[in-house]
């Protein structure tokens, strides 16, 4: 049955695709000329997320770090001479609405770039589409395998899975002693499927052993046949490459067999969501990210997104997700400069050419196939309802 849906999953893409690109035409779309891509006074890029649903933590927060940017470069007289809107789109965390929102934003609204998905998996959705039709997709958090393969008008601002997760691995392996593991996956998420692959040949280099192997899908909610394996199995963490959803109940779940275990995971489980529904469960659970909110210690650049964002939002601290999708506009808005050009096939050369950009997220470079090369890595530890920094880990490039 998963297959079937996934099949008709894949073909409203490739419908969307001809639908858009019949409707525009690469003459008629954004990509068409400076123009056409910025009318008027305004120069619009869209936001791809979910804003209601299991993923809205991951979309909210990349939209205020949006308008945050937005804001700060019309202030400051905009981008050549125009100003920025923010064109807001929510596809309700479906994977069915995912393509028919980035559509209607290159067909409708006239968007020249796209921010998003923040998730790997809607973002793969969605990158055939800005492709075929020309325009600049920058996702603020899709971190799996797969993304920019699309073609040369995909991008991302992220630290990678493929860079993270080794480093992770090696610490919880030498420096917390977990040497033998369980691992759980949602096997109807790109990103959690993708991500135990990663981790599973990190633990391998680091010879540490899986001793249980789980499988949970999106949406579910009893976790009691899982655990009971788990404890079986009696490994020293449990590495949870899902969402935080699921993470927060699974955990609720480990506590009322009577396991004192910890969690471990990727930025899939960054949201305090985790802690509302895990309660005390998810006491000591690790979060590994590319960005921390750190005022203390962090850049200057930093420090001042991180005062602007408290001051917006009851004093809490911004997280990955708000401080990449600031970056993404700021990134956007950089490459047209250097291009003077609002076209996206001239200012997406301008992105390629990223080198050492002190981003509020981090200093980023994009290689050759535009991957974005990042460092370090910040293991996260759940303590009193908040993230609180662990650890910072030294990462390597990705191969190109």
């Amino acid at each position: 049955m998963r297959k079937y849906r996934l099949s008709l999953v894949l073909l409203s893409v490739l419908l969307v695709v001809v639908l858009v690109a019949g409707c525009g035409g690469n003459a008629g779309a954004p990509g068409g000329s400076s123009s056409e891509g910025a009318q008027g006074d305004t120069i619009k890029i869209g936001f791809m997320g979910a804003l209601t649903g299991n993923e809205a933590s991951y979309g909210i927060e990349t939209l205020k770090g949006m308008k945050m940017a937005a804001e700060d470069l019309n202030k400051a007289g905009g981008v050549l001479g125009k100003k920025i809107e923010i064109v807001e789109s929510d596809h309700g965390s479906k994977q069915t609405e995912a393509a028919s929102v980035v559509q209607k934003m290159i067909s409708k609204d006239r968007v020249v770039a796209i921010v998003g998905d923040p998730t790997t998996g809607k973002t793969k959705l969605a990158a055939p589409i800005c492709q075929q039709n020309k325009v600049v997709l920058l996702s603020a958090g899709a971190v799996g395998p797969g993304v920019v393969e699309f073609g040369d008008y995909i991008f991302r601002d992220t630290l990678l899975d493929a860079v993270a997760a080794p480093a992770v691995t090696k610490y919880l392996v030498n420096e917390l002693g977990w040497k033998k593991v369980a691992i759980v996956t949602s096997t109807n998420n790109d990103y959690s499927v993708g991500l135990t692959k990663i981790f599973e040949a990190a633990l391998a280099a680091n010879n540490a052993q899986i001793v249980d192997r789980e499988s949970i899908q999106d949406g579910d909610q009893d976790f009691s046949a899982q655990v009971t394996r788990i404890k079986q199995a009696k490994p020293d963490g449990i590495i949870f490459t899902g969402y935080y959803t699921e993470g927060g109940l699974f955990m609720k779940e480990v506590r009322k067999q009577g396991l004192d275990l910890k969690m471990a995971g990727g930025d899939g489980l960054l949201s305090p969501v985790l802690w509302k529904l895990g309660g005390d469960a998810v006491e000591g659970s690790m979060v590994y990210t590319g960005f921390a909110a750190d005022p203390e210690n962090a850049a200057p650049q930093t420090k001042e997104f991180i005062k602007k964002y408290q001051a917006a939002n009851d004093n809490k601290l911004p997280d990955m997700f708000s401080a990449q999708g600031y970056d993404a506009v700021m990134l956007l808005a950089k490459a047209m400069k250097e291009a003077n050009s609002t076209d996206p096939s001239k200012f997406k050369d301008a992105l390629a050419k990223t080198k050492d950009y002190p981003g509020v997220s981090g200093t980023l470079t994009f290689l050759p196939n535009r991957e974005p090369v990042k460092s370090p890595v910040y293991l996260l530890e759940v303590k009193n309802q908040q993230f609180s920094i662990k650890t910072a880990l030294p990462t390597e490039a990705p191969k190109a």
